[in-house]
């Protein structure tokens, strides 16, 4: 009679339980990445729209003597502070991100580190923004900034998990790449409107000094030739499934975004309307980069 003994192989330890655990929920961690990045446009819009651009007036530091809000600062500056450790936040998830992928070779490790990297970088713009009393310029680079950080959320997720396809023709790429570029235009006339608005962040900031009827009539005009552009992508594309329901969605996007842009206008600009025009403009920029990587080929 024989008998076996148990095994005395240890078992995984905490650390390969946790590295198992991030690369079986890599899509779902790019998918918080992604979530969180159009989050803090939210909050950063919430911090300007509530005059708490300044709540915390020095950087890094929340003032001279301290780096945390303090009862002086009062909602002020809770609020922006609360901004600056949504900061923290966004670090740990890309983290967490770039070690669930890291296994990967090629662009989706690439990506990963990226988006990691762009977020310490966007908290030293957003100090610059306030060491330079929320000057519309930098402010502006900000917002871009982060919007740019959107787009490559949305690449790391096709990459990750996408339909399977081919590469679309090349008038279909080349119409979702000048409706990439169109799509930037009007965002980038946006943060004009925007530095030249009511809406600074803080009551003694600058503004651009430009005539904000005027830059919000060329906001306008952009937007127009942004859902021309994506009907031109949308026939173009129409026998490519993929392409085709991407589109649709950044076509939707586009057509709320532009009525909520215009009953804003015309309202004298209310608070929230303003803050959901910047949640429209985020979600924008993820269907723009979403739409031209639908014409690349997909294995």
């Amino acid at each position: 009679m024989t008998t076996t003994e148990p095994s005395t192989a240890p078992g995984p330890s905490a650390r390969d339980k946790v590295l198992a655990w991030l690369r079986a929920h890599a899509f779902g961690l790019a998918i918080a990445n992604l979530v969180a990045n159009i989050g803090i446009v939210v909050t950063g819009g919430v911090v300007r729209l509530t005059g708490s651009g300044l709540g915390c007036p020095t950087w890094p530091k929340c003032t001279e003597e301290s780096y945390v809000a303090h009862e002086a600062l009062g909602i002020n500056g809770v609020i922006e502070f609360g901004n600056r450790l949504l900061t923290y936040v966004l670090a740990a998830i890309a983290i967490a991100v770039v070690v669930a992928v890291w296994n990967r070779r090629g662009v989706v490790r690439r990506l990963a580190i990226v988006i990691a990297l762009g977020i310490p970088l966007q908290g030293v713009i957003g100090g610059i923004t306030v060491l330079t009393q929320l000057n519309p310029y930098v402010v502006a680079l900000h917002l871009l900034a982060s919007m740019a950080m959107v787009g490559l959320c949305v690449w790391l997720l096709d990459e990750l998990r996408s339909p399977v396809r081919e590469v679309a023709p090349r008038s279909v790429r080349v119409a979702a790449l000048v409706t990439l570029a169109v799509g930037w235009l009007s965002l980038w006339l946006g943060t004009v409107v925007t530095g030249s608005g009511p809406h600074s962040g803080d009551l003694n900031s600058r503004r651009t000094g430009l005539d904000p009827a005027l830059v919000s009539h060329l906001h306008a005009y952009a937007v127009y030739a942004l859902v021309a552009a994506t009907l031109v992508t949308l026939w173009l594309g129409r026998k490519h499934a993929y392409v085709r329901s991407v589109t649709i969605v950044l076509l939707v996007i586009e057509l709320a975004q532009g009525l909520v842009g215009w009953v804003q206008y015309l309202t004298d600009l209310p608070v929230i309307l303003v803050g959901f025009h910047m949640l429209g403009a985020a979600l924008i920029s993820a269907g723009l980069a979403r739409v031209l990587v639908s014409t690349r080929a997909h294995a």
